[in-house]
């Protein structure tokens, strides 16, 4: 009997961690998630904001230009979420520089992309590595500052 009571234990625990840790093997495991974990996805929006080193402002001059070249960056609101980032992958597609999909996540291909932008419309040169380090950043917030001002 003790034999298989420490089996059915064993069992429920490790049904338990698949479904997201001890404390929902038993009967908890089947109920919905509390009202406290369900809010917390969305307050993870705002943090899927990637400005690469702009401030706000010329964030806002990324977005004023991808909507000036006819790439929707969604709200011009100074953070570059999703809708701003497929813009810009859009942009980068038709220049030749994206070959990716249009998914609005800044990862290496997309950095890669922003990097061969800057290397063509700067005269600065960065390194195409995929790495948004200071020098990228650099050049992007010097890039975003000059087409404000070119622009007034």
């Amino acid at each position: 009997m003790r034999a298989l009571t420490k089996a059915l234990v064993s069992a429920t625990a490790a049904v338990g961690i698949a479904a997201g840790g001890l404390a929902t093997a038993g009967t908890a495991m089947a109920a919905p998630a509390p009202a406290q974990q369900q809010t917390a996805s969305a307050e993870v929006a705002p943090l899927a904001v990637v400005n690469l080193g702009l401030t706000t402002t010329q964030a806002r001059y990324w977005q004023c230009f991808l909507s000036d070249e006819g790439y929707n960056p969604g709200t011009i609101d100074g953070y570059l979420g999703t809708n701003s980032w497929k813009a810009a992958q859009r942009l980068f597609r038709d220049l030749g520089f994206y070959s990716d999909s249009i998914d609005g996540i800044v990862g290496t291909n997309t950095v890669k992309a922003l990097q061969r932008y800057l290397n063509t419309h700067t005269p600065y040169t960065v390194a195409v590595d995929g790495v948004a380090g200071a020098e990228t950043q650099r050049v992007f917030a010097w890039y975003a500052d000059a087409y404000w001002q070119a622009c007034r």
